[in-house]
């Protein structure tokens, strides 16, 4: 018996805006002194410390000077604050779940600017708990974020659904600590990452499919 879904933030409850963060990546690579290689190879391997850890330190990491750290924070912070807008059909589900006594969970990869503007959001309040990377310092597929989750809600790893687009190894994550993982890819569309291409798991076109299966 299903008694929580947990569900994944971007590209599964809130779309990620990629054309806007890439205008403020490229603002950042404006303000480091090393070449276009040096600058994507910091950028992949400060992906976990920026998840994780201030964004002022990442920043740092990448070469962004002292003088323009807090400028491009406050930029982050203000992408966030118009990017958190649920996709159509989230509030409706989060709220029929709840209504049906089922246990709300989110985990998210993200960096600090998500649960700093948390609050103002039309989701914050829908959870029974929120887990953000930023904030416990881990990461999908960590089994540790499922788990500490899962105890937050009073739950089973067997009794949890989890709902995300595929990013971070999370579904394979979440199966491999006993929930069972559902794929979101929205209808007319293929899913963006290699791991998932050929899932033969539970998956939805649409996130009010997800009450289908609770």
């Amino acid at each position: 018996m299903i008694r929580a879904v947990v569900f994944d933030l971007w590209d599964t409850l809130v779309e990620f805006p990629a054309r806007e963060a890439d205008v403020l990546k490229a603002r950042l690579a404006e303000h480091v002194a090393i070449d276009a290689w040096e600058f994507e190879r910091r950028w992949r391997d400060g992906y976990r410390a920026s998840q994780t850890g201030p964004l002022a330190d990442s920043y740092r990491a990448l070469g962004v000077p002292d003088e323009h750290l807090a400028a491009h924070v406050a930029a982050r912070h203000d992408f966030t604050r118009t990017a958190l807008r649920p996709r159509p059909g989230a509030l409706e589900t989060l709220t029929s779940l709840r209504e049906r006594g089922v246990k709300l969970g989110l985990i998210t990869v993200c960096s600090e600017d998500v649960p700093a503007t948390w609050p103002e959001t039309e989701l914050a309040g829908l959870f029974d708990t929120e887990t953000f990377s930023s904030a416990c310092g881990l990461i999908k597929p960590d089994p540790e974020i499922y788990l500490t989750t899962l105890e937050s809600l009073g739950v089973e790893p067997p009794q949890a659904l989890f709902v995300g687009d595929g990013a971070n190894d999370e579904l394979a994550g979440a199966a491999r600590v006993g929930m069972v993982p559902v794929l979101f890819v929205p209808a007319g569309r293929e899913p963006h990452w290699p791991e998932v291409r050929t899932w033969d798991g539970l998956r939805v076109s649409s996130l009010p499919e997800v009450l289908e299966l609770c």
